[in-house]
């Protein structure tokens, strides 16, 4: 019902920006493909269904956007290697596809840094013209920010107090983020598997992997939470995403087509972020209920920061600029 409730707030507001409601249309002369490892009922799945029948409205039928649900079109990396060479037009990413878009990206989601909302707020809007200056000269034009949620230390059969629990342990690691191996590394000990997304939950299944760290509404969308029994209180990061287009596909565009995605896209992207950040608090909410809840103490605590910190000045050697660590580290005070 809530999500039902989301989705027609959502409507109203493309409505209004179109000017009527909002309906299907055929024969687009424009079709725009984007790939998203989102589940097509899942609520991005649902902001991107209303978000494509505003297009076509307002369109007059000239524009279609065609989405690819569950990795259908691979994972992110594999996404914006296809937008790089023409046969994708868009995709929703997270901080792992933007990293491949333009690696400083990445740096947001750095371990122990941001923690709050309000926090990933003011940096985000502190270096929006530096990124976004970064993906276009990459060859990207980028429609709208948004979030994933808050990540959490989810496991199955065995709780995780301090760096050292993770040891021996067989955590799932995303192939292609540039941070986790680094994390890995600090604690000493742990061999990571390293997956792409649509792999995990196989991997869960055979009991391959046995601990995740991801927001809960995304590991419940992709039915990992259904595999595990703990889950951490503390948030380690925020993840974030956004809708990202190939610049040479969109500027294809007529100017008044580009206008109504561009437009329409930067609307869903802002409703998405706020229905995401409330719907991944219901979704911890959920997971509280039916999971065992780690609640760290405050030595605990000091453990994991000292080894984020160590993270983050080991990440700030080679994989990210020292400056940059150092801004965003300033950022988060």
């Amino acid at each position: 019902m809530m999500m039902r409730r989301a989705a027609m707030k959502l409507a109203g507001a493309l409505a209004l920006l179109v000017g009527v409601g909002v309906s299907q249309n055929a024969s687009a002369t424009e079709v725009i493909k984007i790939g998203t490892l989102a589940p097509g009922a899942s609520p991005w799945g649902q902001v991107f269904k209303v978000w494509a029948e505003a297009v076509s409205k307002k369109s007059e039928g000239k524009v279609e956007l065609q989405f690819f649900y569950n990795g259908q079109q691979g994972d992110e990396g594999a996404m914006v290697g296809k937008m790089k060479a023409g046969q994708l037009d868009g995709a929703a990413v997270t901080a792992v596809g933007l990293g491949k878009i333009y690696k400083p990206i990445s740096a947001l989601q750095m371990p122990g840094l941001f923690v709050t909302w309000a926090k990933l707020d003011q940096a985000r809007d502190a270096m929006r013209g530096e990124f976004e200056k970064g993906v276009n000269d990459a060859g990207f034009a980028l429609a709208g920010w948004g979030d994933v949620g808050a990540v959490h230390v989810m496991s199955k059969g065995f709780e995780i107090h301090n760096p050292d629990d993770i040891k021996g342990k067989k955590p799932y690691m995303w192939r292609d983020d540039v941070v986790q191996p680094i994390l890995y590394q600090v604690i000493g000990g742990v061999t990571p598997v390293p997956l792409n997304v649509p792999e995990v939950l196989p991997n869960l299944n055979t009991g391959a992997i046995n601990l995740i760290n991801a927001p809960s509404l995304a590991a419940e969308q992709l039915q990992w939470s259904s595999k595990l029994d703990t889950i951490t209180e503390d948030v380690s990061a925020m993840a974030i995403g956004a809708l990202v287009f190939s610049s040479k596909r969109i500027d294809a565009l007529p100017a008044d087509l580009k206008a109504i995605v561009m437009d329409t896209g930067k609307i869903a992207a802002t409703a998405l972020t706020r229905r995401i950040r409330s719907e991944d608090d219901a979704a911890f909410n959920r997971m509280k209920g039916k999971m065992k809840v780690v609640t760290l103490n405050a030595d605990e605590k000091a453990k994991w920061q000292a080894i984020f910190q160590q993270t983050r000045a080991r990440l700030a050697q080679g994989t990210f600029d020292p400056a940059l660590v150092a801004k965003l580290e300033a950022l988060a005070k």
